[in-house]
């Protein structure tokens, strides 16, 4: 979908999301937040317990891709954009991050699938092309059906980053528009693989180990599963007002415990899988 037209939309739904929870002549501090995918579910929850909290405040969470987060708030049209990977270089400006977590890039195949991890060198070469047969790394004889996300989206980035190292994802990879597209996708075909967020996974896909390590709060934390990710929101300029009371909140103690509850790993704090 052209950028104009999602920024559009973005729009639109801010307008209506407005209208439906502002009462007239009731007078409400309000923050608008768009972007990752992978962090909306996260971002409203977070949202609902604060405005529970605070309810003179007024949250309105929406979607759209990394890149939507980063071109909305620069733009001015959200107070906080969200991001599913590190900013570059190029897209800082006055731009201010903030880590809220830290997630892990799960591989996902279908629960069919009789492979149950993979290395470095064989994830890159499915996504290259150069394997295509799920019998070249011991799976059954089927060919191998790669789902991505769209061009945008901060997890393709930090994939890209991770495991590709600038060689390309093949041609005829099933895009799709969302975690939960992939999760879907591959949820409905027995040959096809895919990644997302750990923070969506369910048992209706398996979960592959890489390098004979399986992704979990404690894996990601200490580094030893290689494929984590900062959740981060983006202000422009440093945060004020009551964004930035939002924000201090979801560093707090309350708001961590919620990260974790969510399944990803506080960007503050002792962690275990225990906790």
């Amino acid at each position: 979908m052209d950028s104009k037209l999602k920024i559009g939309i973005i729009i639109i739904i801010i307008i209506i999301g407005a209208y439906q929870i502002f009462k007239p002549g009731v007078q409400y501090d309000r923050i608008e937040i768009a972007g990752s995918t992978s962090v909306q579910p996260v971002a409203e929850k977070l949202a609902e317990k604060y405005m529970e909290k605070h309810p003179n405040v007024k949250i309105n969470v929406q979607g759209g891709g990394s890149g939507m987060g980063i071109r909305t708030t620069k733009q001015g049209i959200v107070n906080i954009g969200t991001i599913s990977k590190s900013l570059k270089p190029a897209e800082k400006d006055e731009l201010q991050e903030y880590v809220i977590g830290n997630d892990g890039i799960v591989i996902a195949v279908n629960t069919q699938n009789n492979i149950s991890g993979l290395n470095d060198q064989q994830l890159k070469d499915i996504f290259s092309g150069k394997i295509t047969n799920w019998k070249e790394v011991g799976g059954y004889d089927s060919k191998i059906h790669v789902v991505i996300r769209e061009s945008g989206s901060g997890t393709l980035s930090s994939f890209e980053s991770l495991v590709m190292n600038k060689t390309k994802i093949r041609s005829d990879a099933i895009v799709q528009g969302s975690t939960e597209g992939v999760k879907q996708t591959v949820k409905q075909d027995p040959y096809a693989i895919g990644f997302v967020s750990l923070s969506h996974m369910s048992s209706d896909v398996k979960i592959l180990e890489i390098n004979e390590i399986t992704p979990s709060e404690t894996t990601i934390s200490d580094g030893s599963y290689s494929l984590k990710v900062p959740f981060e929101f983006l202000t422009m300029g440093d945060a004020q007002g009551v964004t930035k009371l939002f924000i201090e909140w979801v560093l707090g103690p309350e708001g961590q415990a919620i990260m974790r509850s969510e399944n990803i790993v506080p960007a503050i704090g002792n962690v275990s899988d225990d906790a």
